[in-house]
C-alpha cells in the first residue's frame, strides 16, 4: 500500500460522525423523553454551530442593507454579500461569481426560469422532466403548459427507481428546449448520472437544469465536470439557513435571459417611458435579498468544504447498507426503490399502516421521518405508494446507534399497527 493509500485510510478511520454531530446544537434533545433520532434530512438538515454563530454575528455587528449605502454598516454587510457569492461559485467551481444568483431556494430559481427561458417558446415546444422529479421540476413547467401551450416529456423510472436514460435521446426533438432532471431523488435517494444526460443534451444542443437540492448535501459539486447549463441549490439541505439558495447559470445565460422580477436594486435607469436592467447578477436580484440567509448559506459551504468527503461518502454508503439490511428483516415492510447508487434515503411501506400512522409513532419513541408524497406525487403513483411512504434519510452526523435505533423502533411499530 503506497503512503497516499495509508493517508487516506488514516482520515477514514479518524472520521467521527459522534464529533460532527457534536457541533449541531439541535441534535443534542430529548423528543418525547427520548434521544433525538434526526432521519428527516431531504426536507431539511440541522445547522452547525459555525452557522448560527455567524448568523448571529451578522445581526449584532453588520446588520445593514446591501449596496448603495456609504456608510460603515452597510458597506460591510455589501461586502459579506458579495463575498458569499464569490464562496458558493467557488464550491460549484463555476468560472466565476457573475454565474452566480441568489434565490430563495430551488424552488424559486426553477420558477425563475420558467419564466425567462421561454419568453420567446410557443406552443409545442418541449420540456425534457423525469419521473423522478420534485414537484419544483413539474409545476412550474404544467404552469407554463397551461398558458403556452408546451409539452411535457417525461424520462421513465424503471422497478428499482433508476432513470431509464436510453429513452432519452428518443425523446428529444427539434421542439426541446430544455432538459430539467434532478441530481438526487428526494423521494427515493437515487443518484443520476448527470454527466451522461448533460452529454447526451449537448450533442442536441438542448440546455440543462439540474435541481441540485438533494445533490449538494452528499458531497462537493463540480457544475463544469457535470456538464449542465444550470444549477440549482437550497441552503436549507446543505446545513445552512432556510429561505435563500442560488442559480448557477453557464456562461451568458444571465446576460441573455430577461429578469424574473422587478424593482429595486436590479436596474441602471428608471424613467416613466423606459428602463435599463442592471448586468447580472443584479438583474435577477430585485429588491432586499435575504442578506443573512446568504452570509449564512456561505458559512455552511465553507464548513462542508472542510470536511473529509472520502471518509463521509464511505459513512453514508455504511449507513444506507445497514438501514436497508435492518428494515429488510421486518415482515410485511417494503423499500420502494433501491437504486445501485443512492444516498442514506430509504422510502418504505409496511403493509396494513398508514405512512402518517408510522411517522406518528416513530416520533413518540423520539425519532424523526418524513411521511407523505414528499413532493413527488407522480413518483409515488409510479409505484403505487397512493398515500405515500414512510422515508427515512441520514446525514453525516447520523451515527450506527441511530439507525438502530429506528430500525428497532419500526419493527415495534409494525407489531403495534399490524
Amino acid at each position: 500500500m503506497g503512503d497516499e493509500a495509508q493517508q487516506t485510510d488514516r482520515r477514514v478511520e479518524a472520521f467521527s460522525p459522534e464529533a460532527i454531530r457534536a457541533q449541531f446544537p439541535a441534535l443534542d434533545q430529548a423528543v418525547h423523553g427520548k434521544p433525538l433520532v434526526y432521519l428527516d434530512n431531504a426536507a431539511t438538515t440541522q445547522k452547525p454551530r459555525m452557522v448560527i454563530d455567524t448568523v448571529r454575528e451578522f445581526y449584532e455587528r453588520d446588520n445593514a442593507n446591501i449596496h448603495r449605502g456609504v456608510h460603515t454598516l452597510s458597506a460591510r454587510a455589501s461586502e459579506r454579500f458579495e463575498g458569499a457569492r464569490e464562496r458558493i461559485a467557488r464550491s460549484l467551481n463555476a468560472d466565476s461569481e457573475r454565474e452566480i444568483v441568489f434565490v430563495r431556494g430551488v424552488t424559486e430559481a426553477i420558477n425563475l426560469l420558467a419564466h425567462s427561458l421561454s419568453a420567446d417558446w410557443s406552443a409545442g415546444d418541449e420540456v425534457i422532466v423525469s419521473e423522478l422529479e420534485h414537484h419544483a421540476n413539474i409545476v412550474p413547467w404544467l404552469m407554463l403548459k397551461e398558458r403556452k401551450g408546451i409539452e411535457i416529456k417525461v424520462i421513465p423510472a424503471n422497478d428499482q427507481g433508476e432513470l431509464e436514460i436510453d429513452a432519452l435521446p428518443d425523446l428529444i426533438s427539434d421542439q426541446t428546449r430544455l432538459v430539467a432532471v434532478n441530481h438526487v431523488s428526494n423521494a427515493l435517494g437515487t443518484v443520476n448520472p448527470v454527466a451522461r444526460i448533460s452529454e447526451i443534451a449537448r450533442e442536441r444542443g438542448v440546455p440543462l437544469l439540474v435541481d441540485g437540492a438533494q445533490g449538494l448535501p452528499h458531497g462537493p459539486v463540480d457544475v463544469q465536470a457535470l456538464g449542465c447549463d444550470f444549477y440549482a441549490c437550497s441552503s436549507h439541505k446543505v446545513f445552512g439557513p432556510s429561505g435563500v439558495g442560488a442559480l448557477y447559470a453557464r456562461g451568458d445565460w444571465f446576460e441573455r435571459l430577461p429578469p424574473f422580477l422587478g424593482g429595486g436594486d436590479m436596474i441602471e435607469e428608471v424613467r416613466f417611458d423606459r428602463i435599463r436592467f442592471a448586468p447580472p447578477p443584479s438583474k435577477f436580484e430585485a429588491g432586499t435579498p435575504n442578506i443573512e440567509g446568504a452570509i449564512g448559506f456561505a458559512a455552511a459551504l465553507e464548513w462542508a468544504d472542510g470536511l473529509d468527503w472520502l471518509a463521509i461518502e464511505r459513512h453514508e454508503q455504511a449507513l444506507l447498507e445497514r438501514m436497508t439490511d435492518g428494515l429488510s428483516t421486518i415482515e410485511g415492510l417494503s423499500i420502494v426503490g433501491q437504486a445501485r447508487h443512492k444516498v442514506p434515503v430509504v422510502s418504505f411501506l409496511v403493509e396494513g399502516a398508514h405512512p402518517h400512522d408510522i411517522g406518528t409513532l416513530l416520533d413518540s419513541m423520539g425519532i424523526a421521518v418524513r411521511t407523505g408524497h414528499h413532493c413527488a406525487m407522480p413518483l409515488m403513483q409510479r409505484f403505487g405508494a397512493l398515500t405515500g411512504t414512510a422515508r427515512a434519510s441520514a446525514a453525516f452526523y447520523n451515527t450506527f446507534d441511530d439507525i438502530d435505533r429506528f430500525v428497532d423502533a419500526t419493527k415495534r411499530v409494525r407489531d403495534m399497527l399490524v
